[in-house]
């Protein structure tokens, strides 16, 4: 299994992030089973799928700068590939 070491710091900002989209999350099962508006649900869940595409953004450069940068600089080419693999899954 591969590992990635992250800071301390790195790891708090992560953590309060998916804190708060965790927070989210639980208020729009409030919203739900409080019978709120649609409109209301929809901006809700839009908040958080930009939350979580935004903390998905912050690793995925992180990563390209860490572990990829490392592994291309030791010879690993093949890590091109799952540079790749990551790129197609984002966009679809």
């Amino acid at each position: 299994m591969k590992k990635t070491y992250r800071t301390e710091e790195e790891k708090k900002q992560f953590i309060h992030r998916l804190n708060r989209i965790s927070g989210q999350v639980a208020g729009i099962k409030k919203m739900i089973e409080e019978d709120r508006y649609c409109d209301d649900l929809l901006t809700q869940l839009l908040a958080v799928d930009k939350a979580v595409k935004s903390l998905s953004s912050v690793i995925l450069e992180k990563h390209m700068y860490s572990c990829i940068k490392k592994e291309v600089a030791e010879g690993n080419l093949e890590v091109v590939d799952e540079v790749m693999q990551l790129f197609r899954r984002y966009s679809s």
